[in-house]
């Protein structure tokens, strides 16, 4: 009997044996982990390395923390927190332009805890976080004094919920019972509430963790307020009284200066006249001047404000603009240069036209724009910038920056098709109303000037090849007239639309006259915009200026 019931008892052993297994394994499931985080794994950081969470998320790049100062790389600075802050990579310089003064460091700049207010490693430049704080709206709360680094960055404003934990509870890097523990929470303790679910809630503990905890073990939420308390810096504007009708007067040698006049009877509603006397010729800030005192006492007696102009093309040939403008020291001479002008000829404005630049100049004419503004602002004097219709492929112009920092942002509201590309219309009015449209997206509409062509351009077709000529408004329409081109009006243009089978191949017209210019002002009207630019002086018949009017 004995020896049939041992075979019993080894099954029934066998039996507890692996329900048993099986309970601990339906139990672990249950059981709630206490395996601490690698906070090395967590951060991903080492030594001087120091986390940075942006507006709760932990970003790739990486701070520095140093004799317990910690910085930042100013690339990412410039994306996320301030783009103000321009490293002068030729000079190793640090420049920070305000509205009324410019402001240098360098490497051996000392802050007022005595140490170092920028590190340069090798190419890599970092920021102290002192220094981002003065000049930056963004709440800052470091974690720098212990083995893993971290700090905590946050530019939104509005209000936040605070909570208040109720029980003693762990903080995981999941929302899972299994995920290992940032760290333990105290009855009463404060947290921010990032994200709420039924079973987990995202937070920010006290202690400088982002992490998990269970919905709750939070006895109490409540909105919170969390205010932009820093004042900054306002840029202020000048503006002119009424809306802008501004012509620009092509000048390329002196005796130009001299028809002034003789064009300006063409005009009526005129307040600004923009001669083109300033062109860049080198890499090192001059320019050639073709600037007349007398001409701009002869506009002022005419009630005429004039706005000189500054190219890169005319005589450009060895203007290299990302080496020009990356220069500090090349910038001040040439702002010096052109404040110099701007007293010995009386002018009242600074009418910048840079084009063709390549996407790494971006940023550098960009602070050759905000550091002139500082000597326009200070000097009374219009500062207006001229930019293409704004495009993917041309966005590294920053007219949102312009926008802020100048006074007048013009839209050259043409060469939607251009001399060297296919035929097709100059200034489209779909062309026109994106351009204008899309600059609002950036720039207050009491700075948006939209510039209208007083040219268009007849092309011809043989073969695979298309070439054009440029021909005034009433060049253009003493063309139709001799060749009998007949015209009928292209809604989707808004233009009068010919063609003409000649010698030389198939001729095609997209007509500006009045009726196309009448479309573009009530565009100028309908948006509200500062006002008008016309391209140019002296291509026009009188009676377009009967349409071309801002100021009644």
């Amino acid at each position: 009997m004995k020896e049939k019931r041992i075979p019993v008892l080894i099954a029934a052993v066998l039996l507890l044996l692996i329900t048993a297994a099986v309970a601990w394994e339906v139990a672990k499931r249950y059981i709630p982990s206490k395996e601490p985080a690698d906070l090395n794994q967590v951060l991903g950081v080492e030594g001087e390395e120091t986390a940075i969470f942006f507006n709760e998320e932990l970003q790739k790049v990486k701070g520095i923390t140093r004799d317990d100062q910690t910085y930042l790389p100013i690339d990412w600075v410039n994306d996320n927190l301030n783009e103000k802050f321009y490293w002068d990579n030729v000079e190793k310089l640090l420049v920070y332009t305000l509205p009324d003064t410019i402001v240098y460091a360098d490497k051996r700049t000392m802050g007022s805890t005595g140490l170092p207010l920028l590190l340069v490693d090798a190419d890599k430049v970092y920021l102290s976080v002192g220094l981002i704080n003065n000049y930056t709206a963004v709440d800052m709360a470091s974690y720098t004094n212990q083995e893993h680094k971290r700090i905590y960055l946050d530019n939104r404003w509005g209000t936040r919920l605070a909570g208040t934990v109720g029980r003693r509870s762990p903080v995981r890097v999941e929302a899972d019972i299994k995920s290992p523990i940032l760290t333990q929470v105290e009855k009463g303790a404060g947290l921010v509430v990032l994200e709420q679910s039924e079973q987990w809630s995202k937070v920010r503990t006290g202690d400088g963790h982002t992490g998990y905890v269970k919905s709750r073990a939070i006895a109490r939420i409540d909105p919170q307020e969390n205010p932009c308390v820093m004042k900054l810096p306002e840029y202020t504007s000048i503006s002119m009284d009424e809306k802008v009708c501004l012509v620009w007067h092509q000048v390329t040698h002196e005796s130009a200066n001299e028809v002034m006049e003789e064009l300006m009877e063409n005009t009526k509603g005129v307040n600004v006249i923009a001669p083109t006397w300033f062109a860049l010729t080198d890499n090192k800030g001059h320019y050639h001047s073709y600037a007349s005192r007398e001409y701009v006492d002869r506009a002022h007696d005419m009630g005429l404000q004039v706005w000189a102009a500054l190219d890169n093309f005319n005589m450009g040939d060895n203007v290299n603009s990302e080496i020009l403008f990356a220069q500090t020291s090349v910038r001040k001479s040439l702002i010096a240069r052109l404040m110099e002008d701007v007293k010995t000829y009386n002018l009242d404005g600074i009418n910048l036209d840079i084009e063709s630049i390549k996407p790494e100049a971006g940023p550098h004419y960009v602070q050759f724009i905000r550091e002139l503004s500082v000597s326009c602002r200070n000097e009374g004097v219009i500062l207006s910038v001229d930019n293409y219709v704004p495009a993917g492929y041309n966005a590294f112009y920053n007219r949102a920056e312009q926008g802020r920092v100048v006074d007048y942002v013009i839209i050259m509201g043409y060469d939607e098709h251009f001399a060297g590309g296919e035929a097709g219309s100059v200034a489209s009015y779909p062309f026109v109303k994106s351009g204008i449209e899309n600059t609002l997206k950036l720039v207050p509409k009491e700075k948006v000037i939209n510039a209208v062509p007083f040219f268009t351009r007849v092309w011809t077709e043989n073969g695979d090849k298309t070439t054009s000529s440029a021909l005034g408004l009433e060049g253009a329409a003493a063309w139709v007239e001799e060749k009998q081109v007949e015209l009928f009006w292209d809604e989707d243009t808004g233009q009068s639309y010919g063609e003409l089978e000649t010698d030389e191949g198939l001729k095609r017209i997209w007509l500006e006259d009045a009726q196309s210019l009448e479309l573009k002002m009530d565009l100028i009207r309908d948006y509200d915009l500062a006002g008008v630019a016309c391209w140019k002086l002296g291509f026009e018949p009188s009676s377009i200026w009967d349409v071309v009017k801002v100021n009644e």
